[in-house]
């Protein structure tokens, strides 16, 4: 276990200790959630793997009505910037993969401040700013044809990737996200690009290979299971995951040396039509009542009293103790700077291209 994640792990658990008993909202805001009677979610979440947290909502909160509109990381993003410039706010809370395109968001001022009542079992660098708050714990990883590829011929290091790129039997057969058109794409290549000093070796190596890129994991997983591509990296681990429980020749690997984590955050749109029903709904996401249904569906938790799917310290033993959470902060900033995504945006076309 990494010194990172383990100073993260013990201070997730000593507060979880403290404050790790069983959901009960006040009386007072489930009353006015329940006068409200509707919340919307603006999400990039596929309902499949929303729906176990949707259900355990409205059996619990009678009466609230969910509206659920998956649209995609920017479409998330650009919704909410263009409803607060008309003055018609329709959303009430968002879930998205996006960490920074949402703390812009609540930097901009297009969130509301609220405190959870969950606060103190999250760790530190889960919250932001008492506004934006991270609701899983997902690996960026692999996933491969099993056909094509034996389970030994796997990368399982970012060195090992650069030279597996450089295979001529490979060539054009490789997947990645597109920066340019996914959100949560952006987000793990500028990342890797802070976090690693061959990030621009890996780039130009996909390039070299004719790598494609992809909008969505899932048409990633479409290519690999087809056979059309034989791995694609850096995309979504917790969806591989559950994929390889009904793909017989999809395999998901992890790397060794480096596994990043991205959250899946929440946050209160500001002047939400619906706050109360808002504020209910994220404190029972984040519970532990909320998180053991959304790791059900495959989405990690990123508390550690959570026994359903995987939580905070069974997804770090998975992927070889080597986790790296992407911390909830200022960083999140750097590349939402509209020069230097322009600056990271040209870099990538170059590299790729050559």
């Amino acid at each position: 276990m990494s010194l990172l994640f383990k100073k993260l792990s013990i201070a997730a658990a000593i507060a979880i200790g403290v404050n790790g008993a069983a959901f009960a909202a006040s009386e007072e805001l489930v009353a006015a959630a329940k006068k409200e009677g509707v919340i919307a979610i603006y999400a990039a979440t596929d309902l499949s793997q929303a729906q176990a947290l949707l259900d355990a909502f409205t059996k619990k909160y009678t009466g609230i009505r969910i509206d659920y509109n998956d649209i995609g990381t920017n479409g998330v993003y650009n919704r909410i910037i263009s409803e607060a410039a008309a003055g018609q706010v329709g959303g009430d809370l968002v879930w998205t993969s996006a960490m920074d395109q949402t703390v812009k968001l609540a930097a901009d001022g297009y969130l509301a401040s609220y405190a959870s009542t969950e606060i103190g079992a999250l760790p530190s660098w889960a919250v932001y700013d008492k506004t934006v708050y991270a609701t899983t714990l997902e690996p960026i990883g692999m996933i491969y044809n099993k056909v094509a590829l034996k389970e030994d011929e796997v990368p399982r290091t970012r060195a090992a990737l650069i030279e597996f790129l450089g295979k001529k039997d490979v060539a054009g057969k490789i997947a990645t996200f597109d920066p340019e058109k996914s959100g949560v794409g952006f987000m793990i290549q500028t990342n890797d690009s802070k976090q690693r000093s061959d990030y621009w070796d890996l780039v130009s190596a996909f390039g070299t290979a004719k790598g494609k890129t992809y909008s969505s994991t899932g048409s990633m997983r479409e290519t690999v299971v087809s056979g059309e591509n034989v791995i694609a990296f850096n995309l979504i681990g917790s969806y591989a995951l559950d994929w390889v429980k009904s793909a017989s020749n999809l395999g998901v690997a992890f790397g060794k040396d480096y596994t990043p984590a991205f959250s899946r955050v929440a946050a209160i749109i500001k002047n939400a039509p619906h706050p109360n029903a808002s504020q209910l709904f994220l404190d029972f996401m984040l519970s532990q009542e909320g998180q053991n249904a959304i790791a059900s569906k495959g989405m990690p938790s990123l508390r550690t009293d959570v026994d359903q799917g995987y939580n905070l310290n069974t997804i770090n033993e998975l992927v070889g103790g080597n986790l790296k959470p992407i911390a909830l902060d200022d960083s999140r900033l750097e590349f939402m700077d509209p020069a230097k995504r322009l600056d990271f945006l040209k870099k990538w076309r170059g590299s790729v291209k050559g």
